[in-house]
């Protein structure tokens, strides 16, 4: 049973017949709804243009290539019904230069030069232009010196069949050698996969080469189908996106002697990124693969298409491999070229494996705070709290301590900052200028441990405790220095005392 439902979906079902003998049975499950494809498993695109008005007419003005598109039928009766008109059409018109020269009553006179020899009715002037357009030549029927309309005729018949041969012996050449039939030996995978590889998500594919003769720069190039609607509201049914197969790279650029898988490395930049397993039982697309390359025996461009839609991408799967190495070759199995074999993959998108592992990892919080990733402008406020919930010894941010102050920060940053805060609040705001006049003479270097002397008292606030003339600088200040401050750094100092 898992093996069909493995199979068939997990649609499938089995119909069982009662013991009783009653005859009822279960109901088949109803089959599902045949996909509209866009371009079919054998390269054929499911368009067709219609209500072209007068725009029909531009196809005679490329007379040759709509032949050339023409499917084999119409060529063939293309082909047979111009030659049979052409024919009798110069038919005719020797018959009638007979019958107006009067050659068809006197034809048996021997005394009598005819136009043309031996021509007495309408077969027989066909005979003789079909011997003279196929050059045959029996000795028969001739032309004489004695017409000088036939011999008219005779050039222009020359002419007319010279480009009657071209035209159509060369639209039934290019026909038969179009390098469509050598895309028939190039093959591709039922089946997509997608699965782990290089520690990342990828959707995977494999080509083939039957013959042995080789695809000339072959090259390889992927396009997603999918409907969307844009946020204008225009809704797009066929949007065509780029999916990167190796362009940046040159993986694109195919060395097709031996089958090939084709990857397609799911990141930020695929329009998979948010695809899952779950995702994917509900989403529309189609994957449309095109193969290209020069034929190596007739230097013609050949092209190949195929595609997958989302049921035939398999989810958790990878290909079999098919090369094996024997006795001085390489093998390629191709009974195992479209199969493939379960491997363990996440059902999980990228985008949801990528937030998982930054909520997963804690010492990434900090970073979330710092690059705005996690929210707005209220975002440092959340980070504190979160911080403060945690009771993390992390230390934060300067810009994050400017903006908490010392209530939010942990015990271990306040026994860290209790030397130096005094410091800041009083030194730390005044001017550079008055900052070098009223330095602290107990802070030196120690030259001997190499560190620098802590500050242990505070500074003193009032204005008495300044030099002279610091203190008639600041005269009428009421004890404090920041009188002759600007009002930003009076307003600081004066948040910073109360």
């Amino acid at each position: 049973m898992s093996a069909l439902r493995k199979k068939f979906g997990d649609d499938y079902q089995v119909v069982t017949t009662s013991s009783s003998g009653s005859g009822f049975s279960q109901p088949p499950p109803e089959k599902k709804r045949k996909r509209q494809r866009f371009v079919d498993k054998n390269g054929r695109c499911n368009v067709q243009h219609g209500n072209l008005g007068g725009e029909t007419s531009r196809y005679l003005s490329d007379l040759f290539t709509t032949l050339v598109d023409l499917k084999w039928r119409w060529n063939l009766f293309i082909f047979i019904l111009t030659y049979t008109v052409a024919w009798l059409f110069m038919a005719s018109m020797w018959w009638l230069i007979a019958y107006i020269r009067g050659d068809l009553n006197r034809a048996h006179n021997d005394q009598y030069t005819p136009c043309v020899a031996n021509v007495y009715n309408f077969p027989s002037a066909f005979l003789f232009f079909i011997e003279t357009e196929a050059t045959i030549g029996y000795g028969y029927r001739y032309i004489t010196d004695k017409c000088p309309e036939g011999i008219i005729l005779f050039l222009f018949q020359s002419i007319l069949g010279s480009i009657v041969d071209a035209f159509l012996i060369g639209c039934m050449f290019i026909k038969m050698s179009q390098p469509k039939k050598r895309a028939e030996t190039l093959m591709f995978s039922e089946h997509a996969a997608i699965s782990m590889r290089d520690g990342k998500l990828t959707l995977m594919f494999r080509v083939g080469n039957l013959r042995n003769s080789h695809m000339v720069s072959a090259q390889i190039r992927c396009k997603l189908l999918k409907s969307r609607q844009t946020p204008e509201g225009e809704f797009l049914p066929l949007d065509q996106l780029e999916l990167d197969v190796g362009f940046s790279t040159g993986a694109d650029q195919l060395f097709l002697v031996s089958p090939l898988t084709i990857c397609h490395v799911i990141d930020t930049k695929s329009p998979f990124y948010d695809l899952s397993q779950r995702s994917m039982q509900t989403e529309q697309f189609e994957i449309v693969v095109i193969l290209e390359g020069i034929v190596e025996t007739t230097g013609m461009t050949c092209q190949a298409r195929t595609s997958y839609t989302e049921d035939e991408v398999l989810w958790g799967h990878r290909f079999y491999p098919v090369i094996s190495l024997e006795e001085g070759f390489f093998k390629v199995d191709y009974s195992q070229f479209h199969a493939t074999f379960e491997v363990p993959t996440p059902p999980y998108s990228v985008k949801e494996q990528e937030e998982a592992l930054l909520l997963s990892s804690p010492l990434m919080a900090p970073s979330l705070c710092n690059s705005g990733l996690m929210g707005d402008k209220n975002t440092s406020l959340d980070c504190m709290e979160t911080l403060e919930d945690n009771d993390s010894t992390t230390k934060l941010p300067t810009k994050l301590q400017k903006m908490t102050g010392r209530e939010g920060l942990p015990k271990k940053l306040l026994r860290m900052s209790s030397t130096t805060s005094e410091m800041t609040y009083n030194f730390g705001d005044l001017p550079m200028k008055l900052q070098r006049i009223s330095s602290v003479p107990g802070v030196s270097d120690d030259k001997h441990g190499g560190k620098a002397s802590k500050i242990t008292e505070p500074m003193s606030k009032s204005v008495a405790d300044l030099p002279p003339k610091l203190q008639r600088l600041a005269g009428g200040s009421g004890g404090r220095m920041d009188g002759h401050l600007p009002p930003k750094l009076r307003k600081m100092n004066s948040d910073r005392f109360t």
